[in-house]
């Protein structure tokens, strides 16, 4: 009986010092022959389990640069993520050009997005497209390519607390006659492998036997339409391809190769500095590259390109191979949204400085399908009046506006850039250069006064340009703000609110510009890099060769990229028809 009562209470004391065991019996024979029993249901562990909230849905749309650079620094064991795209894989985009002609071989920049999230635990991926965004119900419909079902049934849908719009954007083509049907788009590695074939296609019919020789000659005539970075490059990257290559393979036509490049403003590259604008056109025009500016586009053949000139007014000109690439346009399942949303007759989906879609609780978007929509300091200016006059004087010293002008600055960056501008008002210079001295801080100003002096800052508000820098810029900010949610809403790091009480949690989203490259053959390449900085020729090329290795998504696509372009030096460029 002794030894019984003694293995009882070690096993109670065991029981107690191990709460991992959800459940533990301890049956004792007793002297008498009746049995004691010891359980506990449920240990301490289980308990708390049982009380732990779950996990915040996040969906994500797209795996472009902003979806991937969004999904590769988020934090995914604090959601339950999900990401829709139609595409299982993420493509370095700003190469595209180099497929077309066989510099690089596209499986060297696409990385599936499996192999991708894999790394970052429980990410779920579905190989659909969203056709629908109900922020109502907060739910996304879906439908994959292929069926999913034995019933045929592809459609499904994915409901949310969060949503991560980056679906990018299409090819816009103002809805000129002619050009989906007869056109190539750059916005796909699909894209270029279509239009690496169709170079091949030209040459090989223009090597037929029973061709005059005008015929060769349409057939021979490549057009570009659109000046900007992407119709640059592939114009150059063309030149280059048929000099060096095909020159050698198809010698009886290689004199009736034309390339011409259509712009409807007065130059090419317009968002580059002057000076990479005036290189780029001459070294064009030494290239043999025809550049044609001032003429719009107005309807497109199987066989010929009308374009209209204020000066010339309208003529048609004979091609073989057009390539459109003009600018962006807005998906249909974005277009949807915006009608819901009372966003109709927009361009991209207004978000604020922190990404939130203005009219959606937890809807956030980023890359080319969306654009921010910074607020006008002057929509508030009467509200920072009131936060920055703290003794309801009804006057503003420059002191106290000196203590709310870094929380402005943070809030309004437009207000930052005014004040390093050239155009500064007297009481503006006042403001910022009055720091420590007491005579000045003490002038007082009214709100006329006030107005007056940052009347004019809204001036600086500029849209972002949709580029692959932006959206890998926005996809790491969103990132962060997701992975520190939690901690920013007890310890808010924003600047304060102007329109309501406390902080903004986050610091809005600031674009830093590290500069943009310009390829344009001939081992040339143009930069314009942070500072005015312009680098234009052989050494800036093999700048952009590194800086396009370093931002390659793995090592994989950076080793493969690095080795297309040793074989293209080595042996030249594959002038298969695959």
């Amino acid at each position: 009986m002794r030894f019984s009562a003694f293995f009882f209470d070690g096993a109670c004391r065991a029981f107690h010092h191990r709460p991992t065991f959800s459940k533990l019996v301890v049956i004792l024979a007793a002297s008498g022959g009746g049995l004691v029993a010891y359980a506990d249901s449920k240990s301490d562990h289980a308990i708390a389990s049982s009380q732990v909230a779950p996990k915040k849905k996040v969906v994500v749309l797209g795996t472009g640069w902003a979806g991937t650079t969004f999904l590769k620094n988020l934090d995914s064991s604090l959601y339950d993520v999900q990401v829709v795209s139609p595409r299982n894989y993420f493509a370095f985009t700003p190469l595209l050009p180099s497929i077309t002609c066989g510099t690089v071989e596209p499986c060297s920049i696409v990385e599936p997005i499996r192999k991708i999230i894999k790394k970052k635990g429980e990410i779920k991926f579905w190989e659909a497209e969203c056709f629908k965004i109900d922020p109502t119900s907060k739910e996304v419909h879906c439908r994959a390519d292929i069926g999913t079902n034995l019933d045929g049934n592809d459609e499904f849908l994915l409901n949310y607390d969060y949503l991560v719009i980056a679906i990018g954007a299409r090819v816009n083509t103002f809805n000129t006659p002619g050009v989906v049907e007869h056109c190539h788009f750059l916005k796909e590695v699909e894209d270029a492998q279509k239009i690496r074939r169709s170079v091949m296609d030209c040459f090989e019919r223009a090597s037929l036997p029973n061709l005059d020789e005008e015929e060769r000659k349409r057939i021979l005539h490549f057009v570009i339409v659109g000046g900007g970075p992407t119709g640059v490059e592939f114009a150059a990257e063309l030149h280059d391809f048929v000099t060096e290559d095909l020159s050698k393979l198809y010698p009886m036509v290689r004199d009736l190769v034309k390339i011409s490049v259509i712009q409807s403003g007065e130059h090419i590259l317009t968002m580059f500095d002057k000076r990479v604008t005036e290189f780029a056109e001459e070294k064009f025009q030494r290239d043999g590259i025809e550049v044609k500016t001032g003429f719009k586009v107005v309807e497109v053949s199987d066989k010929n390109i009308t374009m209209a000139n204020k000066s010339t007014g309208k003529m048609s000109v004979p091609y073989g191979m057009a390539v459109w690439s003009t600018g962006i346009g807005t998906r249909p399942v974005i277009m949807d949204f915006m009608k819901q949303i009372g966003q109709a007759n927009r361009r991209a989906l207004a978000t604020n400085e922190w990404l939130r879609i203005h009219e959606c609780d937890g809807v956030y978007a980023l890359g080319d399908c969306a654009t921010i929509s910074q607020r006008k300091i002057m929509e508030d200016i009467s509200a920072i009046f009131k936060v920055a006059d703290k003794d309801n004087s009804g006057t503003l010293t420059v002191k106290e506006i000196q203590g709310i002008l870094d929380d402005i600055c943070i809030r309004y960056p437009q207000v930052e850039l005014y004040l390093k501008s050239k155009q500064i008002s007297d009481i503006v210079d006042l403001i910022k250069d009055s720091k420590r001295d007491v005579e000045k801080e003490s002038i007082e100003l009214d709100i006329e006064e006030f107005k007056r002096a940052l009347a004019n800052v809204d001036s600086q508000v500029k849209n972002l340009p949709a580029t692959a820098q932006v959206a890998a810029q926005q996809g790491n900010y969103l990132a962060k703000c997701f992975n520190k949610m939690k901690d920013c809403e007890e310890h808010p790091e924003g600047p304060l609110r102007i329109t309501e009480s406390g902080r903004h949690r986050f610091r809005p989203f600031r674009y830093k510009h590290f500069g943009q490259f310009a390829p344009l053959g001939g081992e040339q390449t143009a930069a314009q890099l942070p500072g005015d900085w312009i680098s234009i020729g052989h050494s800036t090329q093999w700048l952009w060769y590194s800086v396009y290795a370093s931002k390659q998504v793995s090592w994989r696509t950076r080793a493969l990229v690095i080795s297309d372009w040793t074989r293209r030096f080595i042996f030249g460029r594959d002038s298969s028809r695959i």
